[in-house]
């Protein structure tokens, strides 16, 4: 894809603005929709166009990503009546990068090549972090062809791309990561009460275990914000129960238990209903710990 490409660019919050500012850095023309316009204005300053729908994003540029919430908010821009889908041209390629639902990125899938546009599922994994360093993971399903097209673009924003089969198969890799992170997540709310009720020094205990076994990207980017008390998003509970959900409900269609992953959701509904869904994952602690008596 060469710099002349225009570049459409749907959701620009918390993952999707970073991401589409590497684009922008790398030399590529971005056309940019968001619910909220404040959100798109650092791009816009550096010569994006504002577009006021998803299909105006769309319209004129040869490859449209889309970085929204939840599937519904998906299907809306891309097969919405003002929807992407509704203005690209043939030979766009689209390319979810939310974590959705395989079923509908098949659908979406289906309906593009109907129109003779390319799509991709192709959701990410490193968090906030990583969508600031461009040191994301991208798992991308549809047609290899159009991957390869669209791989620098997505190079752009991620250290490790790649090409994981059909329609739907990008969405299915994501729920393998979401199912280890949940397992990860629990454990660490679990294993941060115990240190504080122990009376520990929480720096101390994450620098010795952070480095041994039991060290992990997650630990060692969230238990910095857990000592600190920072709850800010990197990734939104409500995001992640959504995932925790599309899961279950993948498994369940498999014929799989997944008990893990069960319990993360129902702590991540006791966090949520706390009060704390818009914040980010790693406030688990403060209902783990709550209930045995310490306070993050």
């Amino acid at each position: 894809m060469n710099k002349a490409a225009k570049i459409g660019f749907i959701g620009t919050g918390i993952m999707g603005g970073p991401m589409a500012g590497h684009l922008q850095k790398a030399g590529y023309s971005l056309r940019v929709f968001n619910r909220t316009r404040e959100k798109t204005q650092n791009l816009i300053e550096g010569g994006a166009v504002w577009c006021d729908s998803p299909a105006a994003a769309a319209r004129g540029a040869e490859v449209v990503f889309s970085m929204v919430g939840f599937p519904s908010d998906v299907e809306s821009v891309i097969l919405g009546e003002n929807g992407v889908l509704s203005a690209a041209a043939p030979g766009t390629i689209l390319i979810d990068l939310t974590t959705s639902e395989p079923a509908l990125a098949r659908k979406i899938y289906q309906a593009a090549r109907a129109k003779n546009v390319g799509s991709l599922d192709a959701p990410v994994t490193g968090g906030d972090q990583g969508a600031r360093n461009a040191t994301l993971s991208i798992m991308a399903g549809g047609d290899r062809e159009d991957f390869e097209r669209a791989r620098l673009l997505l190079e752009a924003m991620g250290k490790t791309v790649r090409y994981v089969g059909p329609a739907g198969a990008g969405q299915h890799t994501k729920m393998v990561n979401q199912i280890l992170v949940a397992g990860i997540m629990t454990s660490m709310a679990e294993a941060f009460t115990y240190a504080k009720k122990a009376g520990l020094d929480l720096p101390t205990v994450l620098e010795l275990v952070g480095n041994g076994a039991a060290g992990s990207p997650v630990l060692n980017r969230l238990g910095p914000r857990i000592i600190a008390g920072d709850w800010e998003p990197g990734f939104i509970i409500e995001h992640y129960i959504k995932d925790m959900t599309i899961a279950l409900r993948e498994a369940a269609a498999m014929n799989l238990e997944l008990p893990t992953l069960s319990l993360a959701r129902e702590r991540y509904a006791a966090v949520a209903a706390a009060g704390y869904g818009r914040k980010g994952t790693q406030a688990i602690v403060k209902v783990e710990g709550h209930e045995a008596g310490v306070e993050f």
